[in-house]
């Protein structure tokens, strides 16, 4: 299953347990935090300026 910009960010990384590690790296260190399991991979990219389609194909290769 693919990252989409709609899923939370606890799916992604309960999808694919390397996800914390490429987020983190990309500059989202908020990954533990409560809130990312209910906040969407979108709407972090928004709050913390990152670009969502780096994001998406970053995860989507690794995966």
């Amino acid at each position: 299953m693919k990252a989409t910009k709609d899923m939370t960010i606890g799916e992604i990384i309960n999808q694919n347990p390397n996800a914390a590690r490429i987020l983190m790296g990309m500059g989202l260190g908020c990954v533990s935090c409560p809130a990312s399991q209910a906040e969407t991979l979108e709407e972090a990219a928004q709050v913390h300026g990152l670009d969502i389609e780096k994001m998406l194909s970053e995860l989507n290769n690794e995966a």
